[in-house]
């Protein structure tokens, strides 16, 4: 079929029916929303165009760049869109935790303004939260930028409602849908179809998957982290469920080798949640004879996101599996957490090793003194070859609230060492008006 722009690509993505005999699901027809099949990838680059479509040719004539709170696939689609009519764009976000995100953005020429994040607890006196750099770097270059705004836009529903959900009706020629599942990043894809599906059937079911709150999975938030999506409705959802990334992982795996559908781990997560879902539902208390008929959108291709499953799952790449078992409620449960006092007492009496793990804006804007500073995502991979510090002083982990950096402390003295947790993490000890030390930007 002849197409004469890019754009016109855009939408109309496939809908597959999953093989009952891969799933295992009794009177349930499960079918996928290829939205990974749109021209650069994933289901943003429907968000993308319909947000600045209308636009376009004034943020053209205006030398307008674009500015985008985006580390990932609205970022990407925006970007290429802007580039074919010489329109750059400045995309701005908390630490991008996926290798080849960043790189694809980098490649296509997008401006990358990385920032700690309030989760990462950065100066107070500072606004370094993703919105206030935005409006902070618009108010000081009138005219220069188009914000799209995809967590607060209602033309990124209006792109699912008027497409998605359109689609899947006609799809399955005007039949009854009674579950969609789908994802929480901006909210947009699964509030747009829900939205146009219950019009013609008001009894549909729409099933959000999260992450669980310590857990990462690109593409989705953790349900906390959905308070800080301006599109957010939870009461529009029947529920909410949670996905660990390795069940994710594992679901991203089962729909490439099943059914041939090479997705992403947010459809991963999708998928899994799609299976716990259904499989527990009584078909017997549903009055028709007919099966139930369900939608899950896959989000994007599994391509950009090779790093993040080689991490959490090296088997997979014929490496030896040596990554530590997590630690268990019980370990968590006997680390020692220090208070700000206690820290303070034991820098002037033991010389610990005190080893923040927050990424390297957050830790340069200011951090524990004396801390040494190592990532998360690398200590991960240290811990994995063995724990590479000396026995002869105490360790210190410190992360933003305390969460993350419990959980390294146990692995830790699982290994036989003396170590302990800032309780409440950096965010106690600047809370406590203790001093916190700056580093120079290398």
């Amino acid at each position: 079929m002849r197409y004469d722009h890019i754009t016109d690509l855009i939408g109309n993505t496939p809908l597959l029916r999953l093989d009952p005999a891969v799933h295992g699901l009794a009177n349930v027809e499960l079918y996928a929303k290829l939205e990974s099949c749109n021209p650069f990838g994933s289901v943003k680059d429907r968000v993308a165009w319909g947000m600045i479509r209308d636009e376009f040719d004034d943020i053209v004539a205006a030398g307008q760049t674009l500015i985008e709170a985006s580390s990932g696939n609205t970022a990407k689609a925006l970007r290429i869109l802007g580039a074919m009519r010489g329109v750059g764009l400045r995309a701005v976000t908390n630490r991008i935790k996926v290798t080849e995100v960043r790189e694809l953005l980098q490649l296509f020429g997008a401006e990358i303004e990385e920032l700690p994040g309030l989760s990462e607890c950065p100066d107070p006196t500072t606004p370094n939260d993703v919105y206030s750099v935005i409006e902070s770097t618009m108010a000081k270059n009138p005219g220069a930028y188009h914000h799209p705004s995809q967590y607060t836009n209602e033309k990124n529903i209006e792109a699912h409602y008027h497409g998605t959900g359109r689609e899947i009706h006609e799809d399955l020629d005007g039949a009854r849908i009674d579950y969609l599942i789908g994802g929480l990043g901006t909210t947009g894809s699964t509030r747009g179809a829900a939205s146009f599906l219950r019009k013609h059937n008001p009894e549909l079911r729409t099933i959000a998957v999260v992450s669980e709150r310590s857990d990462f999975i690109p593409g989705i938030r953790s349900e906390t982290e959905m308070w800080d999506v301006g599109l957010f409705q939870p009461d529009f959802y029947d529920r909410i469920m949670t996905v660990t990334a390795a069940a994710a992982v594992d679901a991203t795996l089962e729909l490439a080798t099943g059914y041939g559908v090479l997705a992403g781990p947010t459809s991963g997560a999708t998928y899994s949640a799609a299976l716990e879902f259904l499989g527990a539902l009584d078909y017997s208390s549903i009055a028709t004879d007919q099966p139930a008929t369900a939608v899950m959108i896959v989000c994007d291709r599994i391509e950009p996101y090779l790093s993040y499953i080689r991490k959490r799952r090296p088997d997979l790449f014929g490496r030896n599996a040596s990554r530590p078992a997590p630690p268990d409620e019980r370990e968590l449960s006997t680390v020692p957490a220090l208070s700000p006092d206690d820290l303070e007492t034991l820098i002037t009496t033991a010389h610990p090793v005190i080893v923040d793990t927050r990424g390297a804006m957050a830790y340069r804007i200011g951090h524990v003194p004396g801390a040494l500073n190592i990532r998360d995502d690398q200590l991960d991979d240290m811990f994995a070859q063995g724990i590479p510090f000396s026995r002869t002083h105490p360790l210190v982990f410190v992360c933003p609230v305390g969460e993350l950096s419990r959980r390294f402390a146990a692995l830790a003295r699982r290994a036989g060492y003396d170590a302990t947790t800032l309780d409440g993490g950096i965010t106690a000890w600047r809370d406590t008006g203790r001093p916190l030390e700056s580093a120079p930007r290398l």
